[in-house]
């Protein structure tokens, strides 16, 4: 009897340790993919500030894709533009890209590429902020360099964007990726970053 239980041990414990072995390999293999995703293919970025209220709320946090991306008009995207923001990443709304020319009628709020209106459902209000007042406005219509894209906040008024001649037209280099996901909502707010509720979890979705 006590031959037959130590047979049964020894059958036992090898086989254990193979299972634990391959549970351990294949655990590995899941944190290395884990890492190369987030690393090459997705990033996580944290929104900081109201400028794309209210599309996107103070500390919301986003997917973003940034492998093989090339900027086009609408995008959400995050860059980071050396010597503004204390180089931290930001989040803009791509209005133009390269060869395109913007015009804004900043009387009446409205934003012009190429002649043509925007229709522009995902802003706050109207553009009325050239930042004339404070000496640092570009001179209209701007023609985009190539290899280079506008971008606005969708809080328009209240949005340091390519209207401010220290960032104006941003090098494609810059763009860090596209905005995918919301994947955490921020508190509900004003325009001004107060809080106004809770996190709407109902907003975890497609950013647009």
């Amino acid at each position: 009897m006590d031959e037959t239980r130590k047979e049964g041990k020894k059958e036992f414990e090898p086989r254990f340790t193979s299972e634990l072995f391959a549970w351990g390999e294949s655990l590995m293999g899941v944190l290395i993919a884990f890492i190369i995703i987030f690393t090459f293919v997705v990033r996580l970025f944290g929104v900081d500030g109201m400028s794309m209220y209210p599309t996107l709320e103070d500390r919301s946090i986003m997917l973003v894709s940034n492998l093989g991306y090339h900027p086009e008009k609408g995008d959400i995207v995050v860059l980071r533009k050396d010597g503004f923001y204390s180089d931290q990443p930001i989040v803009k709304r791509v209005i133009a890209t390269g060869g395109q020319t913007v015009d804004i009628d900043f009387d009446a709020g409205e934003v012009y590429v190429d002649g043509a209106q925007l229709d522009e459902p995902y802003t706050f209000e109207p553009t009325y902020e050239s930042y004339g007042a404070y000496g640092v406005s570009l001179d209209y219509p701007v023609t985009v360099p190539e290899g280079s894209i506008f971008v606005m906040g969708d809080n328009r008024n209240h949005s340091a964007d390519s209207r401010f001649a220290p960032v104006g037209c941003v090098d494609e280099s810059c763009v860090l990726g596209k905005v995918l996901l919301i994947v955490f909502p921020g508190e509900q707010t004003d325009q001004y970053g107060s809080v106004t509720g809770k996190r709407q979890f109902s907003r975890i979705g497609a950013a647009e």
